[in-house]
């Protein structure tokens, strides 16, 4: 919705659309601006109520917009680019996106980059509504204590090759684990047998089973 183009009909148009402003104790949208050119200083500024339809990559609008200036909406409430804040107090993201019910503004959830959100192809987690503790001007606070808490919504190419790459190292350990029980397992065999083949050696069954001499063999053989 930001970098949509809106347009009133097939002549005019307002330019793309550069930010929100919301309710954040309610989570609402009530509506967006634009910008009609890189060198304009003033902003067009639009309700919800006002989107006819969206095709594509642009916004059709009814109405006029109100004018105003950079100076006046930043001022306005919102939540987009605002840091979040882990249950230890640190930073680990920054609200990047929303999903948002067009009709009524009411937020279903945001999405959080780990960095800078207007870096192109970076990753994105789900944050929900019932995991925030607190907002505050420019701060989000919630009860994760990493982005790995959250559901990963969309995958950088970066973040696919530090996944897959953390997955082969499992793998390794997982193998080396068990190549190391199997050796140990085999090692206690090994024990298990030395000892027993010792025990028979030394066994008192096997003293009586000492070859008799040969002179007693004489004695006790009754054909001599």
């Amino acid at each position: 919705m930001l970098n949509y183009n809106v347009k009133g009909n097939l002549v005019l148009n307002y330019g793309k659309g550069e930010n929100v402003w919301m309710h954040p104790p309610v989570h609402r949208i009530l509506g967006w601006y634009s910008r009609p050119s890189n060198f304009d200083l003033k902003r067009n500024v639009w309700k919800l109520n006002q989107i006819s339809q969206i095709v594509d990559n642009e916004i059709y609008v009814k109405g006029d917009p109100a004018i105003s200036d950079l100076a006046t909406l930043n001022r306005f409430p919102t939540l987009i680019e605002a840091n979040l804040i882990n249950i230890n107090g640190s930073k680990i993201g920054v609200i990047a996106d929303f999903l948002f019910e067009i009709k009524t503004g009411e937020i279903q959830y945001y999405l959080v980059s780990r960095s800078n959100p207007k870096i192109p192809g970076s990753s994105r987690w789900k944050l929900n509504i019932e995991n925030i503790n607190d907002q505050q001007p420019g701060l989000v606070f919630c009860e994760s204590n990493s982005l790995e808490d959250l559901s990963l919504i969309k995958s950088s190419i970066k973040n696919e090759f530090l996944q897959k790459g953390k997955k082969i190292f499992d793998r390794f350990d997982d193998m080396k684990n068990i190549a190391s029980s199997r050796l140990e397992d085999w090692l206690e065999e090994d024990e298990d047998i030395n000892q027993n083949s010792d025990f028979r050696e030394k066994s008192f069954y096997n003293e009586e089973r000492k070859s008799k001499s040969f002179t007693n063999q004489r004695e006790d053989d009754p054909w001599i």
